[in-house]
């Protein structure tokens, strides 16, 4: 690895640790040459699918398009950036995992939306609006109502689960 101080090729690591809830490794470096410490990331390259629009266009997976998506949506709401990486690595995950070469973007916008109903309620009816294209005031209080009628994230990591999760052991 190239020390991003000086240009030399010559560095050795220092440190390693997973990050990302094991999707990553993080690596403290030190370059032998100017003794500058650095951080660098290794990831899986994983091949993601092709988006199908709701035109028929296809396009590569953009992690940027998903997160300027979710950024309007989480506008001035309490949701650190933490959190924000966390719901694009698992959708990242659930992209690469499906085992398909071809998605629809309307799936990516039910996964999003459920996690930002997992994580912030304003955010997910902000979304849920743009995404459903609500026409009129009836449209947008159906969706609150949907939402008050469920049980909080909070009440529904609480209870528990009858039967567990798919690689969940019971």
């Amino acid at each position: 690895m190239r020390c991003p101080f000086c240009f030399a090729d010559d560095t050795r690591v220092v440190d390693s640790r997973l990050a990302e809830d094991g999707a990553s490794v993080r690596r403290r470096r030190e370059c032998a040459a100017c003794h500058e410490r650095f951080t660098t990331f290794e990831y899986a390259e994983l091949r993601m699918p092709q988006i199908v629009k709701s035109d028929g266009r296809r396009e590569p997976f953009n992690e940027e398009k998903l997160r300027t998506g979710m950024s309007r949506a989480l506008e001035k709401r309490p949701v650190d950036t933490a959190t924000i990486d966390a719901i694009v690595g698992r959708i990242k995950h659930k992209l690469a995992a499906c085992g398909e070469r071809e998605v629809s973007s309307r799936r990516i916008g039910e996964w999003l939306m459920q996690e930002l109903k997992e994580v912030d309620a304003v955010a997910y009816v902000r979304f849920a609006s743009v995404y459903h294209s609500f026409q009129d005031l009836n449209a947008f209080s159906e969706e609150l109502e949907r939402l008050q009628t469920e049980p909080t994230p909070e009440v529904k990591r609480k209870q528990l689960k009858l039967i567990p999760d798919s690689g969940e052991k019971p």
